[in-house]
């Protein structure tokens, strides 16, 4: 690449996946980033997370030779050594206490390619059922009820451009003024084409400052609220019953369960005022189209695929699917959240989407890998499962794109966790708080440093391209892969390439229900991404699914009644308080990266706890004095934002920081029976005054 030439690629962050160029530079940071006005999905805008991204790049912020613990201290090794150790404590993990005592751990952020290699590495080569990812903590509600009620899951069933055409756009949990704010252009164009847009949320965000209508139930209460709406639609005689009797079943059982959902009850439930509910309802059924947006409000509940289920029952019930500019839709979270569960890397599922425990899935990939269907271990255990049986069940781990130190539920006991392991190995960019613990410790390449391909919130396959080298020292995801599956007796069917592991995984996916088999990387970048599936070369992708039949046997949507039911840790006496989670605008997830950013650490320099100032009052507090947050699981401190943004029953706390300011400390484990998603968004907690030092 010449000094002045630019590289299209994309943003290493959420999943709106922005387009952004790479421009070579001379100082210590290797480029720069510059708009790409020309893709589709944000038109050149970017955040500041976006704008910054190149920071990272830079040789002070991140790793660049292997560690490996001796005596107890990280000290640098060879490649050689660091592979060594790490192939020789596997096997003997394995032979010990069994394969599955043998445990991976993925990472929503992987792209593709090695996504796909590490579910084929875990189950080829170290023959182990243990292996899931922290996406489950992202999007595992939404996936589970949209493949109950679609029998297919993919975020949106239709491109980001056809929200603003919507008429009403009702979104639940989901603040993308910060998490993704070029997504905010669409909502902006929906109020401009004379749509309307409902945000429910507890607390009033910069989003809901945008709403039409902003709902701000109690947390863990969105379910009650979903069928108090629907009860209302019922009442009212506003369902679709042409789109009822043709396109869906299970409807009776459904208006039932919604009509025993009285509206002075969800009320009383959710805190939302009666006038609001009718407000919404009348909204809502007065478009000509409408849609529905989770976020992880409503998904990281214990009941968050029955919560999904309520929210596309009411799509469902007033024909608002399977049709253009309607239908339910969830805005993905971490950058290949959809691509990353698609191709094997998530505890029940093989390429494609394929189920593991489907024979002729079983038999289809086995042959594309060249073993026999009966070697391939079958569904292990979910994310927080697998975490909490480090030390017991799982004695080794090889961890790559996570950091569940600061991102776990109940995080303190994860790291306990951790710690208990006979063995540890991390592939990460930087020396993140799980890459302190490891006893190896491998450097890898970052977005500009290699090429792969990742999946967006629109399902639509684009391709992040290599902009500049890889410092010395550090290497591939992929290569990793490699020399551990030679050193494991697996020399073929690993390889280094990311394209030929493309092409592998296009066979290995094709017939499946996310069927890539026809997507290349010419057909990418001449495209500007390909929406899956795309069966053949010929076929022009799916940028709307759903609209002749639904993904299931029949073709028809289902109705899935459903029932509320209280928080898995509701407010009591001893604590009396709802602590609900979430991301502030500069930061990113655990914040491993961007915390390592000089303007994202101005602009958002630690954590806080926002609390209402009717509770301050109560407590004491003035705004900026220190609090300490405590729970059942633990106890935090942390300096108390004041603000008539939130509810005065709940408190926020935003989770990127690690230490005595974790989130995570608190979020209770209790897992969705379906999608088993833990409950982050709503736990038991009381406030102390902390005196000044």
């Amino acid at each position: 690449m010449s000094e002045t030439a630019t590289t299209d690629t994309h943003c290493p962050y959420c999943a709106l996946q922005c387009g952004m160029g790479l421009r070579r530079t001379e100082g210590a940071v290797p480029v720069e980033v510059v708009e790409r006005p020309g893709f589709p999905v944000n038109l050149g805008a970017l955040c500041g997370k976006g704008s910054n991204a190149a920071a990272v790049l830079a040789p002070g912020a991140r790793l660049t030779t292997p560690l490996v613990r001796v005596d107890g201290e990280l000290r640098p090794a060879g490649w050689g050594e660091a592979l060594d150790r790490i192939a020789t404590e596997l096997s003997a993990t394995a032979a010990t206490h069994g394969r599955d005592a043998v445990g991976v751990f993925g990472g929503g952020g992987l792209t593709n390619e090695k996504a796909y290699l590490l579910g084929k590495f875990a189950r080829v080569v170290l023959g182990t059922s243990t292996i899931d990812y922290n996406g489950r903590f992202c999007m595992s509600s939404a996936a589970a009820g949209g493949i109950r009620a679609f029998g297919l899951d993919r975020g949106l069933p239709f491109p980001v451009a056809d929200i603003p055409k919507a008429g009403c756009v009702i979104l639940v949990g989901g603040n993308p003024a910060e998490t993704m704010p070029p997504f905010v252009r669409y909502l902006r164009e929906l109020q401009d084409n004379g749509g309307t847009l409902i945000v429910v949320d507890p607390r009033r965000t910069r989003t809901a400052e945008l709403a039409d209508l902003h709902l701000a139930p109690r947390p863990g209460t969105d379910l009650a609220l979903a069928l108090g709406l629907l009860h209302l639609v019922v009442a009212d005689g506003r369902t679709d019953e042409a789109f009822i009797a043709e396109r869906t079943t299970g409807w009776p059982e459904t208006r039932a369960a919604a009509m025993a959902h009285w509206p002075e009850h969800v009320e009383a439930v959710t805190g939302v005022p009666l006038p609001q509910l009718r407000e919404a309802a009348e909204m809502f059924c007065a478009a000509e189209t409408a849609m529905v947006l989770t976020a992880r409000g409503p998904e990281q509940q214990s009941k968050g695929t029955d919560t999904v289920s309520a929210w596309i029952n009411l799509c469902l019930a007033t024909g608002n699917a399977g049709r253009p500019y309607a239908g339910y839709g969830c805005l993905t979270g971490q950058g290949n959240g959809q691509g990353g569960r698609e191709h094997g890397q998530k505890a029940d599922q093989l390429p494609g989407y394929r189920k593991l425990d489907d024979p002729a899935a079983r038999a289809h990939v086995a042959a594309v890998w060249g073993v026999h269907p009966d070697s391939l271990p079958g569904p292990g255990p979910s994310a927080y499962e697998l975490l909490d049986s480090l030390g017991t069940k799982v004695r080794s781990l090889l961890l790559m794109g996570s950091n569940p130190v600061v991102s776990a539920p109940r995080s303190t006991h994860i790291t306990e966790r951790l710690r208990s392991l006979d063995f540890l190995a991390v592939c990460d960019v930087v020396l993140s708080e799980t890459a302190a613990l490891a006893d190896v410790v491998l450097p890898v390449t970052q977005w500009a440093e290699e090429t792969g391909t990742l999946t967006n919130l629109e399902g639509r396959v684009i391709l992040r391209r290599k902009a500049v080298d890889a410092p010395p020292g550090v290497r591939s995801d992929l290569e990793v892969l490699h020399g551990l599956a030679g050193r494991l007796g697996h020399g073929e069917g690993f390889d280094t390439d990311a394209e030929k592991v493309f092409e592998e995984l296009r066979r290995a996916s094709s017939g499946g229900p996310a069927d890539y088999a026809g997507i290349s990387y010419r057909r990418i970048v001449e495209q500007d991404g390909v929406f899956w599936p795309c069966p053949d070369g010929d076929h022009p992708g799916t940028p709307r699914l759903f609209l002749d039949r639904f993904a299931t046997p029949d073709g028809r949507a289902r109705f899935t009644p459903v029932q509320h039911r209280p928080a898995a840790e509701e407010p009591d006496a001893e604590y009396p308080v709802r602590l609900t989670t979430g991301r502030v605008l500069a930061q990113y997830q655990s914040g491993a990266q961007t915390r390592r950013v000089e303007a994202l650490n101005s602009a958002a320099p630690g954590a806080f706890v926002e609390l209402h100032p009717q509770l301050a009052e109560r407590l004491g507090v003035a705004d900026g004095d220190r609090v300490a947050v405590v729970s059942r699981r633990g106890r935090t401190v942390t300096p108390a934002r004041l603000t008539t943004a939130i509810r005065p029953d709940t408190v926020f706390m935003p989770f990127h920081w690690p230490g005595e300011a974790n989130a995570n400390v608190h979020t209770n484990p209790a897992l969705d029976p379906t999608s088993r998603m833990p409950e982050f968004k709503v736990c038991a907690v009381r406030l102390e005054a902390v005196a000044a030092a």
